[in-house]
């Protein structure tokens, strides 16, 4: 602010820089998160590309149904490569360490259900909470209550509804294989 210039005129140029700055960082956000996190429609990314077809057509119809209320679904990881897993394994045993209590958290490459493309995990939160209340009706299920992000696709569910999670992926009998 100049000396001449008036305390409305600086004030205005305050609140335009603080805005012009939030839009650029948000902008910036927003694409950190879409070059991490691929699109439920992309179709280049092997996370997306390697899931079960049926779980990626179940996924896409409910991120079109999602969009028309204002509620995007990204996948934060979807499959994953058999020594990529282990590598996530082997990172839950020494932050937990032990085993047993990193299997509550990541499975291990014979285990898991993203290695076979059967599993996707999902955000923002806001896509979770609308699949909570929605995925049923795609045949899509949180499988694990400690994981609100965990969807996997369960056929029955349009019927019968999501079957009871388990509470962790350690109580999941398939991960005793």
């Amino acid at each position: 602010m100049t000396h001449s210039e008036p305390a409305p005129i600086a004030a205005r140029r305050i609140r335009f820089g603080i805005v012009a700055t939030l839009v650029f960082v948000s902008t910036m956000l927003i694409s950190f998160v879409a070059a991490h996190h691929p699109a439920v429609f992309d179709e280049k990314s092997p996370a997306v590309t390697h899931l079960d077809p049926d779980l990626l057509r179940a996924l896409r119809q409910a991120a079109r149904d999602a969009a028309e209320h204002q509620v995007e679904i990204v996948i934060n990881s979807g499959w994953r490569s058999p020594e990529y897993q282990q590598r996530l394994f082997r990172q839950a045993v020494s932050k937990y360490g032990s085993k047993e209590k990193a299997a509550r958290w990541v499975a291990t490459a014979d285990t898991s259900s993203h290695v076979s493309g059967h599993a996707v995990d999902i955000g923002p939160p806001s896509a979770t909470a609308w699949l909570s209340k929605h995925g049923s009706k795609y045949r899509l299920c949180q499988i694990y209550r400690n994981e609100p992000w965990h969807y996997e696709l369960r056929p029955e569910a349009i019927d019968k509804g999501c079957p009871p999670m388990y509470a962790d992926p350690a109580r999941d009998p398939r991960m005793h294989q």
